[in-house]
């Protein structure tokens, strides 16, 4: 069955621009759907509400982190971003991360300048960073690697869990019901044997028991 996964990525906006092109990209070429920063850039609760849904229709959240913690949300005090992250953890969707190492951001620096570091709140992101961290990660330097991590992961995501993903409309469900009336064919042959052998076991038991 070619099922394909929708695959939610998130980050902050202006200074990982390529990173997360480099990712969708590998999504695409990975044969799954990337959704997510592309479509809207977070900034206000409304906009976090639509977000929340895209991401409940998501097989899995893949979060870049650089070194910005990004735009603030006033009534939590947490950014954007990792409110998404951990919306998507509260609903059991697979999330990992990819995360800039201190090379790839300091040669990012020689490009956009001090921007690619967190100059207001450094004390939030270093705490949000350190909760990334806690679960699956992959350090990247370079925008080859944040592909490569892609491929590895989906697949991984692929083989662990159980995600719905998406399936064609013109999908040959016939095939599919053949293979599981066969399935259920031999399922129904093995009971059969199992229940003449137990059969077989208990009188065997009781002519045991009369000795």
């Amino acid at each position: 069955m070619n099922k394909k996964l929708q695959v939610f990525v998130s980050s902050t906006y202006t200074d990982l621009i390529e990173e997360r092109q480099a990712a969708v990209q590998a999504v695409l070429e990975a044969g799954h759907i990337p959704a997510g920063m592309e479509l809207f850039k977070a900034g206000n609760l409304s906009q976090l509400e639509t977000i929340k849904k895209w991401i409940n229709d998501s097989d899995v959240y893949m979060l870049i982190l650089g070194g910005r913690y990004g735009s603030i949300e006033s009534i939590s005090g947490k950014s954007y971003t990792q409110l998404e992250y951990e919306y998507a953890l509260s609903q059991n969707i697979p999330v990992f991360s990819v995360i800039l190492t201190d090379s790839f951001l300091l040669h990012k620096t020689s490009l956009l300048g001090k921007m690619v570091y967190e100059q207001e709140n450094p004390h939030l992101y270093d705490e949000f960073k350190n909760h990334v961290m806690s679960k699956i990660i992959k350090f990247v330097d370079d925008e080859k690697d944040i592909k490569i991590s892609i491929f590895a992961t989906i697949q991984e995501f692929i083989n662990d869990y159980q995600l719905d993903g998406w399936i064609r409309g013109d999908y040959d469900y016939e095939d599919l019901k053949t293979q599981f009336s066969n399935l259920q064919a031999r399922y129904n042959s093995l009971s059969k044997t199992c229940n003449k052998q137990r059969s077989i076991i208990n009188k065997i038991n009781a002519l045991v028991n009369m000795v």
